[in-house]
């Protein structure tokens, strides 16, 4: 027996506009998840508007400004995807990055009640974030973008119900 299906698996993300936040401390890398991320945007006919910040421990507060930005003039986005790439140092920095990035688009994600992709890839070696980030291997790029909307037809079908 089929395992039985929401509304909002239902509801087509027409006109989505979607922010995307990437952190380009990696930049072959940053620039792998973006292409996955905007394929997948795309390919529904989402729109989306691409930032740039140093690093992952950057992305949450980015995202809370351009949210609060772009409502204020009038354009607000739909849903947002988080990118950048933390590889595990010599030191605790790794733990801290990953740790807080992830808990932070966690809380901003559920007191906004925002539309959110994680794509921050957290990983071990060069090796595992290019299986990931390419769209041809894991593309957690897209993966993001397709976690985003999947979040936004459930808040269109339930502000809908």
């Amino acid at each position: 027996m089929a395992a039985p299906r929401s509304a909002a698996e239902h509801v087509i993300p027409t006109h989505a506009r979607v922010l995307i936040v990437e952190a380009r401390f990696y930049d072959d890398l940053a620039d792998a998840l973006l292409d996955g991320a905007k394929a997948a945007l795309t390919e529904v006919g989402a729109t989306y508007e691409v930032h740039t910040v140093p690093g992952a421990l950057e992305i949450p507060a980015a995202i809370a400004i351009l949210m609060d930005g772009a409502a204020a003039r009038g354009q607000p986005f739909d849903g947002a995807v988080a990118l950048g790439t933390v590889i595990r140092g010599e030191t605790t920095h790794y733990e801290i990055v990953s740790e807080e990035s992830s808990r932070a688009l966690m809380d901003l994600s559920v007191q906004r009640k925002l539309p959110l992709g994680n794509g921050i890839l957290t990983v071990e070696n060069d090796a595992q974030a290019w299986a990931r980030a390419r769209r041809s291997e894991l593309d957690k790029g897209g993966g993001a973008a397709k976690a985003c909307l999947a979040m936004i037809r459930l808040k269109r079908a339930a502000e809908q119900a």
